[in-house]
């Protein structure tokens, strides 16, 4: 079994701007906030915090605005250990942020883009060696489609398997369909994948977060369900990254699915007791005391 497993991440970097309320506004309404505060984020680079606390070597394939919440960011990475050569900083363009609102327990989440709109086909072929030299590519949706289905056919033809996390939710192209080893909706991205035509297609590759209920996934032909970890819930912002993180992480290590499913589960539910997707998120050692002690928190 690998022990340095090899992640590369293709996909976006955000600062979150997240404001916690006692009353989740209604459309035309004003509330009083409770705290506010700046966390990294970004589904690309939450998954890449995640992989790397779990031990993984983590390349990414991203950009920045050139601002101060672009400079904040790369320093994040760094400290986590991300390696940053296939990061880009992109002139007069402002760094993507994701406004979320936290009230009882739950989120909503407004993103805006900026320097992750250009992730272009063009940059990911500057960094195709990155990819080559890959265990397992882990993909998101908040960069261009043509990125999406550039960097899948890459990956693909170099026989490096793809993890694809399917948010924010857009039908994705038949070619991407059969490129992706992996797809990792949740119960609401699985609802609006049914009424795609090629479902029946991608049934085998699907890995479903049920939140608290758990995972289900098919090895070997097989359906298979994973329960969830019952513990306390303080944020569940980032709880799916950190499940993609891991996932991807622990699969490029060798696991078999089941092993690897089991883990970034496990994962997830720690990362939902503690504020902020990336601050929530555990190391290695923090998973294998939580599953040494029965999956209990303290």
């Amino acid at each position: 079994m690998n022990n340095e497993p090899n992640v590369c991440i293709v996909g976006s970097i955000n600062m979150d701007l997240t404001v916690k309320t006692d009353k989740m506004p209604m459309q035309g309404e004003t509330v009083l906030g409770d705290t506010f505060f700046t966390n990294p984020g970004g589904k690309g680079a939450n998954q890449a915090v995640a992989a790397a606390r779990m031990g993984a070597n983590v390349n990414f394939i991203g950009a920045v605005g050139e601002d101060a919440f672009g400079k904040t960011l790369l320093q994040n990475l760094t400290n986590e250990g991300v390696r940053k050569t296939g990061i880009e900083t992109i002139p007069d363009v402002s760094t993507g942020t994701a406004t979320i609102i936290l009230s009882d327990n739950d989120n909503r989440i407004i993103v805006a883009p900026g320097a992750n709109n250009h992730v272009t086909p063009e940059l990911v072929e500057k960094y195709r060696d990155l990819i080559k030299s890959s265990d397992i590519v882990l993909m998101q949706l908040e960069v261009p489609m043509e990125t999406i289905e550039f960097t899948t056919e890459l990956a693909e033809t170099n026989g490096v398997p793809i993890i694809m996390n399917p948010a924010p939710f857009q039908q994705l192209p038949e070619k991407v369909l059969k490129n992706i080893s992996y797809m990792t909706p949740n119960e609401i991205e699985l609802a609006a994948m049914k009424e795609d035509p090629l479902f029946d297609f991608i049934q085998e590759k699907l890995v479903v977060t049920r939140g608290d209920k758990g995972v289900s996934f098919v090895e070997n032909g097989t359906e298979q369900d994973t329960d969830g970890y019952h513990v306390h819930v303080t944020d569940t912002t980032g709880a799916g990254d950190t499940f993609n993180g891991t996932l991807a992480g622990e699969l490029a290590r060798g696991a078999e699915l089941a092993e690897a499913v089991n883990v970034a589960n496990a994962a997830a539910a720690l990362s939902v007791s503690k504020i902020g997707a990336q601050g929530g998120m555990p190391t290695k050692q923090d998973v294998q005391r939580f599953l040494q002690k029965g999956n209990i928190t303290e």
